[in-house]
């Protein structure tokens, strides 16, 4: 798959990898050349099994995202509609698709990450933050409207009610420590380990099979607010989207038959054998 030809970042796969890298001077300005060249990086990724993981980051070195272009904001409707009449947004949009992907999405934040730029970084699976360099800010209650790129929703969703109206009704800027103590990064990491990190985690999820990396991914995100009898049929349901895609079957075939999972060495070195079984296919 030929990933050339976006204007606002750059898009290189390495093996199993792809690492995006925002940049579109000044401030990766997150407009409407941005998601169309988001909209198109999803169309691609929907269609390439053979990317697994994909990378987001900034070659500016103080942004990853800035904030949604007010010039598309500023010809939003002034009338009240009903429910009825509402559409949902181009931005709503475009990260819903990229939330939907069947890779994993990683975002890795060593600059601002604010309005717009940060329901990007809520959008993708996992979110990682530099300290000392990321920064993160709703501010769309003070200009008069709300986060409509799923910072209201996904907010919510990632650090409960109370945090979430604390981040966005409180329109002030937070740092890497405080964004993993509400929940909104899976950790913050100082800025010379971020980049190891990052990399070592994309590394061993690209190891395993694009279906099971898929299934697993869909059947999380279907469960977070779904009563748990449907969550656990939705578990059974992608299982079986998996067994059908990979070689899950002879793999515990051939750990019944070596009697593998009997073994107290392989109990104790799970890890590294997981990584071995790849090679049952």
């Amino acid at each position: 798959m030929d990933y050339q030809g976006f204007t606002t970042f750059n898009a290189v796969a390495d093996g199993s990898i792809l690492t995006v890298t925002f940049d579109y001077g000044p401030v990766n300005v997150q407009g409407l050349p941005m998601l169309a060249d988001l909209n198109g990086l999803a169309q691609k990724l929907e269609a390439d099994s053979s990317i697994k993981v994909v990378v987001f980051q900034s070659a500016h070195p103080e942004i990853f995202v800035c904030h949604a272009d007010t010039n598309f904001l500023k010809d939003m409707s002034d009338r009240a509609v009903s429910r009825d009449e509402v559409r949902l947004l181009d931005l709503q949009v475009v990260l819903e698709r990229i939330s939907r992907l069947p890779q994993v999405t990683i975002a890795k934040i060593e600059g601002f990450a604010r309005g717009g730029g940060h329901e990007f970084a809520l959008a993708c699976d996992m979110r990682f933050a530099a300290r000392g360099k990321a920064r993160f800010m709703q501010m769309e209650v003070g200009m008069g409207i709300l986060p409509c790129g799923g910072g209201a929703s996904r907010m919510a969703r990632q650090t409960g009610l109370g945090r979430a109206l604390e981040i966005v009704l409180g329109a002030r800027d937070f740092d890497a420590d405080e964004a993993e103590a509400y929940g909104t990064v899976n950790r913050a990491l100082d800025a010379d380990e971020i980049g190891p990190f990052v990399d070592a985690l994309a590394q061993r999820i690209a190891l395993w099979p694009s279906a099971s990396i898929n299934a697993t991914k869909q059947a999380v995100y279907e469960s977070i607010d779904r009563p748990i009898e449907e969550a656990l049929r939705a578990e059974a349901y992608w299982l079986y989207q998996a067994t059908s895609q990979t070689p899950a079957l002879k793999r515990f075939k051939w750990a019944d038959e070596q009697g593998a999972q009997f073994d107290m060495e392989n109990q104790r070195n799970w890890p590294d054998m997981l990584v071995q079984v790849q090679e049952v296919n």
